[in-house]
């Protein structure tokens, strides 16, 4: 340990607080939370203290540490969240154990907005918070955060639970009118800001809001607010985590026994593709990227495939091509692993691309659907399958090998499975939302974008008075010339003679 940072260790303060380990060259190698930051920071550096190797590995890179102190336990949960998000850690993802990371869900733009829990954010317009690595400790957070923001749980208030809570202040009362919705919105961006570790900002607005309504002799909403400011004062005293934090990193048996499955490094930035379309139309391509091994959806891409038809392999070996190329690798750079939605053949189709790419050192296998296998090429995957004895004491590990590939059954327990299960599922909803969005504007589209002059306004102007695109075809021709003017109706009822000839 050198003088700077035994120095640092002495000044740690006597706060929750959020940490920051840095290595040699100052990259924030792994942030923590403390309830008491002196003795959680500390704790590191007791020689007597039992470590996991890897725990050993993380102490000897550490040449510097930083802290943000912070009033309560709940304040350092949710910045330490954010900070994770921030800085991707590599030590803080061996944290992991074989579960899901989880999200708060706020539907904020619902005509009924809910505050619910879920392991698999969508793109459907609400906010998600998070990744958080510990669901309980967030679900007692959020249990205390109610009292003060009151939220929804359900949309219905049908039982006698829901209304209970009502009475008690802890849900809105949206449905029986207790609560107007942009009351209740403003009561949510409250929360929301408070997820983000704006506690203090936020205080400060409701006492000033409290000051005001008191100047203005509105008493019952002062006393409420003070009632507020109170509960928040409160969350000193409420006990979260108190520094019994997860240190045991050698539980990311995931991204660890995938590297020694296939002999390669942890793979830092795994990419995973998959093919989505209906009978041949709307074909999209997905990307999803997961560093270490975590989603990173700023990093996502989309494709819309240039090549027609039903053919899954084609399509492969396109959005590869397409990946490949030297613009995208410039700007996104290299994977350290693929991952293919699929069997051989789209595996193959894959292999072919990268390679006639240039990049035939990037590893890349597949994953079949139907028993969760992972599809190796012999000689084209860039991966040596090591399936230790350990392995092979477990019933339900299988290899089969043909002429060209190794196909390797883990079980659906396995940490290794649920990784890959984790990333190639995000692919397929990321694919399928995307066709699903090309479907809807396709369905949506009509004869009437083809014609010259008839713009949007024109055209909602058109369907509101004939009821549909089909409705103007038998559209009068005074009736046509009152409502667009005898030249551009003239324009018009040339296309509609065009399209009753089809």
């Amino acid at each position: 340990m050198n003088e700077k940072l035994q120095a640092k260790l002495k000044d740690l303060p006597k706060v929750p607080g959020v940490y920051f380990h840095k290595d040699e060259s100052g990259d924030v190698i792994y942030v923590g939370k403390a309830a008491v930051l002196r003795n959680r920071v500390r704790q590191y550096f007791q020689k007597s203290r039992n470590r996991d190797p890897k725990t050993e590995a993380l102490v000897a890179e550490i040449r510097d540490v930083e802290w943000i102190e912070v009033e309560t336990e709940l304040d350092a949960l949710f910045l330490e969240a954010e900070m994770i998000k921030r800085y991707m850690p590599r030590y803080n993802i061996l944290l992991r154990d074989d579960k899901s990371l989880s999200f708060v869900r706020i539907d904020i733009k619902s005509d009924h907005p809910t505050v619910t829990y879920t392991r698999r954010p969508l793109d459907d317009g609400a906010e998600y918070f998070g990744p958080y690595y510990e669901m309980y400790q967030v679900k007692k957070a959020l249990r205390l955060l109610r009292r003060i923001f009151p939220y929804a749980i359900t949309k219905e208030q049908t039982t006698m639970g829901s209304k209970l809570y009502e009475q008690i202040g802890l849900d809105p009362g949206l449905s029986s009118g207790k609560t107007d919705l942009e009351s209740y919105r403003r009561n949510l961006r409250l929360l929301m800001s408070y997820l983000r570790g704006n506690r203090v900002k936020i205080a400060k607005e409701i006492e000033k809001d409290m000051k005001k309504a008191a100047a203005e002799h509105d008493f019952e909403k002062a006393a409420a607010l003070r009632n507020k400011l109170n509960e928040m004062r409160s969350l000193k005293k409420q006990i979260i985590f108190s520094d019994r934090e997860f240190m045991d990193i050698s539980k990311d048996k995931g991204l660890v026994g995938l590297a020694e499955l296939l002999t390669i490094n942890i793979p830092k930035r795994i990419e995973g593709y998959d093919i989505s379309h209906q009978s041949g139309t709307d074909n999209v391509a997905s990307m999803v990227v997961f560093t270490n091994g975590l989603p990173d959806k700023a990093q996502y891409r989309k494709f819309k495939m240039r090549i027609k038809g039903n053919d899954d392999f084609a399509h492969m070996n396109e959005v590869i091509t397409r990946r490949l190329g030297p613009k995208n690798v410039s700007s996104w750079g290299k994977p350290s692993l693929f991952l293919i939605d699929g069997g051989k053949g789209q595996l193959k189709a894959a292999v072919e691309a990268r390679d006639k790419a240039g990049y035939v050192d990037i590893p890349m296998v597949g994953l079949a659907k139907r028993e969760e296998e992972v599809v190796i090429h012999k000689e084209r995957s860039n991966v040596k399958l090591h399936v230790k004895k350990a392995y092979h004491e477990q019933p339900d590990i299988v290899v089969q090998e043909s002429e060209d590939f190794q196909i390797v059954r883990l079980g659906q327990s396995n940490h290794i499975t649920k990784l890959l299960q984790r990333i190639r599922d995000e692919s397929h909803r990321f694919a399928v939302t995307y066709h699903s969005t090309l479907k809807l504007n396709r369905q949506t589209t009509s004869w009437l974008d083809n014609v010259p002059g008839i713009g949007p306004a024109t055209k909602k102007k058109l369907i509101r008075t004939f009821g549909s695109s089909k409705g103007v075809l038998q559209a009068r021709k005074d009736e046509l010339d009152s409502l667009l003017g005898e030249k551009k109706a003239e324009i018009l009822r040339q296309y509609i003679r065009a399209e009753r000839k089809l």
